[in-house]
């Protein structure tokens, strides 16, 4: 299963609906600009790949849904900068979008232009797991010569929130290298961090391992370091929302402190990734990425399972403020590598740049109502 899909009988674009797994396999369609919006927005999706492709199909929902207004191109333009201001971190985000909309704006002819942005959509959930499962392949070696230094002793893994297939469309990021070095028969065992506040890591990467068949920890966020300090971690791998052309990464808030206790504690730290999620505009992450502040609720309430019914529950007094920072930047300076569907590469911009040659004079295409 996929965490999105086109369902061909009915034309409609379906999800899961992440926000009440593991407790409730929950399936949402996407009829709208505004659906697909509030679907990126409130969490029913998440994951930077997911995202990207949720807003590749946005673009196919903008040009079929009632409202449409047929080939008008500043209408067009205008619904996918919508879709583009649901989440402010998350390059991939930006990349789907422009992707299809660049393919249906090629196109004059009305029905010719759905068309042409539906097989762009689809192409790129397509690509994004075929990269995955490449990033897997490439992060096996890393993996293999653990185990084989520890003789076949369980290789201890620890990553951060959600970086597997419901984040992904299939294998995941962080998790490829993790799923592929267990369908080859090495021991491997993952911390996983539960990834307050919204507990990504204990509700959703838990539940896919588990069905995986993978030997997993769930522990708390701040337990990292001390079981990096006590020998008990061999390697960190974790995924991200976007990372710049010289090395720094977004990623779920928290992602900064276990790259500090790793460096600490001279454990490899790596971030895995497709090509979609660098954002090869930038260089200074700290300064140029926007981290986005969500709903302070988020951190007040926690959700679970009680008595056969999902529930919410508050924490803090009603009258204490919170804030909700969703991400953070962890500098090149404490990454030891990418994983990314072309190899492994060391987190600096000419190492980058030597597997994405391409990718030197790129410029991300921006559009704008009123001039496309």
């Amino acid at each position: 299963m996929r965490p999105i899909w086109f369902d061909k009988a009915s034309e409609t674009v379906q999800v899961i609906d992440q926000r009440f797994l593991p407790h409730k396999l929950s399936i949402k369609n996407l009829m709208t600009v505004d659906d697909t919006i509030h679907a990126i927005k409130e969490m029913v999706v998440r994951g930077a790949p997911l995202i990207g492709a949720t807003g590749a199909l946005g673009v196919y929902i903008s040009l079929v849904q009632e409202k449409n207004k047929g080939a008008d191109n500043d209408y067009l333009v205008s619904e996918c900068k919508r879709l583009k201001d649901a989440r402010p971190t998350a390059m991939n985000l930006f990349w789907g979008v422009d992707r299809v909309l660049s393919a249906a704006l090629t196109q004059d002819n009305y029905k010719a232009r759905i068309k042409a942005a539906l097989e762009e959509a689809l192409k790129i959930i397509e690509e994004e797991a075929v990269n995955c499962q490449k990033i897997g392949e490439y992060g096996l070696p890393i993996i293999e010569d653990i185990s084989k230094k520890k003789k076949g002793e369980p290789v201890n893994i620890l990553t951060h929130c959600n970086a597997g297939w419901l984040a992904c469309i299939e294998y995941g990021t962080a998790t490829a290298p993790i799923y592929t070095a267990f369908d080859n028969n090495i021991n491997v065992h993952v911390w996983v961090d539960e990834t307050r506040p919204l507990n990504q890591g204990s509700r959703l990467t838990a539940w896919e391992l588990g069905k995986h068949g993978v030997n997993h920890t769930i522990i708390t966020d701040n337990a990292g370091g001390h079981i990096m300090q006590h020998g008990r971690v061999d390697l960190v791998i974790v995924g991200t929302d976007r990372t710049t052309r010289a090395g720094d990464v977004a990623n779920k808030i928290g992602t900064y402190l276990k790259a500090l206790a790793a460096k600490d504690n001279n454990i490899p730290f790596y971030v895995a990734l497709p090509s979609s999620t660098f954002d090869w505009d930038i260089t200074d992450g700290i300064a140029d990425i926007p981290i986005e502040e969500r709903d302070p609720d988020e951190i007040r309430y926690v959700q679970g399972l009680c008595n056969g019914k999902i529930e919410k529950v508050l924490v803090p007094p009603e009258t204490s403020h919170a804030a909700n920072h969703a991400f953070d930047v962890t500098p090149a300076r404490l990454v030891t590598g990418f994983i990314t569907e072309r190899g492994v590469c060391r987190a600096t911009e000419s190492d980058i740049l030597s597997l994405f040659p391409d990718k030197k004079q790129d410029k991300r295409i921006r559009y704008d109502a009123g001039n496309v």
